[in-house]
């Protein structure tokens, strides 16, 4: 049996598993990231792989980007501090490892599953989005992930779409993730006065008839279907699936969007837009490194 190593250090936790070639998560450890110590982070990851005791064909590594693909490092991250920028992240942890290393924007692993294995293995032009602490995208067309002239396709976090809109850390103010993110959602629900921890509780204060938590949760839908829709514009996808703790825990959400999405599109594209909720849950980025992995070796 062959065996990856998939890796998703995310602004919070990080996620190591060991995957087989059927796509089984075989074993799996979550630790919290440090987000100032990127050394740290590496040696829990060291100590989770030697624990899995299975020899891997390599690592699939996702991270928050930007990032610089074809060097293998982290370049600025809203959700990480600044030890991370500018981060050799390939080659210390192909160091700590002693296993080859290959690194992918979050969103475009995840994207690579949906199309593999996922919700869009059955069209060849498959677009994810993850709504999460921050708002990353993907783009897989006949199963290959599409990257750009320079690594940096679908860095939609930063796309302006509110004038002096919300602020959100480096993000610029009424960049869609500044808007649309779970922690964009809880910012801005906090600073409002509200007393919440997450965007769920802001969805249930919505659902409770508050009138502020309300239209903080609608311009979250709003902000990310203008997204979408500018996305089939330029794109043309034949489906958009939607991950991340936003789309996955707050009920409706996804189809609302969905919704919002048809009626901003030409009347020709409406019934051509299909956004659905990934059913790979939070896996699939791992589940898209593994596939990367599987993919460089043959």
């Amino acid at each position: 049996m062959n065996y990856a190593i998939a890796i998703d250090i995310g602004g919070t936790n990080t996620r190591v598993a060991l995957i087989n070639e059927a796509y089984e998560i075989e074993q799996r450890v979550q630790f919290a990231t440090d987000a100032q110590d990127p050394r740290a982070t590496i040696e829990a990851i060291r100590q989770a792989i030697e624990g899995f005791g299975k020899k891997a064909r390599g690592i699939g590594l996702s991270c928050p980007g930007p990032l610089d693909l074809i060097h293998g490092y982290i370049l600025t991250t809203t959700n990480l501090g600044r030890n991370w920028y500018n981060y050799p992240i390939c080659e210390k942890l192909s160091e700590a490892t002693g296993l080859p290393v290959y690194l992918e924007n979050d969103a475009n692993l995840a994207c690579l599953a949906e199309a593999c294995i996922g919700r869009g293995k059955d069209y060849p032009y498959v677009s994810f989005l993850t709504v999460s602490t921050g708002v990353g995208a993907g783009l897989v067309i006949h199963r290959q992930i599409y990257q750009g002239a320079h690594g940096f396709a679908h860095e939609i976090a930063n796309i302006p779409l509110w004038k002096d809109g919300p602020s959100h850390g480096t993000i610029y103010p009424g960049g869609v993730e500044a808007i649309s993110s779970g922690t964009a959602i809880t910012s801005r629900a906090q600073k409002a006065g509200l007393t919440v921890t997450h965007a769920g509780e802001v969805n249930d204060l919505a659902v409770a008839g508050n009138e502020t938590a309300a239209q903080i949760i609608d311009d979250a839908k709003e902000y990310l279907a203008n997204a979408i829709a500018i996305i089939y514009a330029f794109l043309d996808p034949d489906i958009v699936v939607l991950g991340g703790s936003v789309a996955l825990k707050i009920p409706g959400f996804v189809e609302d969007v969905e919704m919002r999405v048809r009626s901003k599109v030409f009347s020709t594209i409406a019934p051509l837009v299909h956004v659905v909720k990934t059913n790979l849950n939070e896996d699939s980025g791992l589940l898209g490194g593994a596939c990367l992995v599987f993919s460089k070796n043959g």
